[in-house]
């Protein structure tokens, strides 16, 4: 069995309850934009932010690289993902609405949504044995959308 499919059967085991996932399907996308909205909101010295480049960029580089070492499918979905979070970023300075603001409030949100999902669940979250399912989950997510499509992560 390959890393990626040791890692979303394991994922998956406090993944059961269908609400519990409903709960995931939002929150772990919710999550994986707001806490690169956060990283994305931490200022820059100038000689860096004259290239319009933010720690959220350069965080994402080696995130990237894991995903596609884990898997091709899972590297180019992943991709497309954070293009997705970049761009509504963007929309929320279009909007002039805070970023880390927006990010922090719906971080808290998120995570307790999760939480009571584990609660009913029964299940506590994997990210509690291994730091790793914190990239994990949005693989996961992704993972839904494959099955439909017989795509193997």
């Amino acid at each position: 069995m390959r890393q990626i499919e040791k890692l979303l059967h394991q994922y998956g085991e406090s993944h059961q309850n269908r609400t519990n996932i409903i709960i995931h399907g939002i929150a772990v996308p919710s999550i994986f934009f707001v806490t690169i909205g956060l990283i994305y909101a931490i200022p820059v010295p100038e000689m860096i932010a004259q290239y319009q480049v933010t720690f959220a960029h350069i965080f994402t580089i080696p995130m990237l690289m894991y995903y596609f070492k884990l898997s091709g499918p899972i590297g180019a979905a992943m991709t497309l993902l954070t293009i997705g979070v970049f761009g509504g970023i963007r929309f929320l300075e279009y909007l002039e609405i805070s970023v880390w603001q927006f990010s922090l409030a719906l971080f808290v949100v998120m995570w307790v949504l999760q939480f009571v999902g584990h609660k009913i669940e029964g299940k506590k979250p994997s990210f509690f044995e291994d730091l790793r399912f914190l990239l994990v989950g949005p693989a996961w997510w992704w993972n839904h959308f494959f099955k439909r499509f017989n795509i193997k992560p």
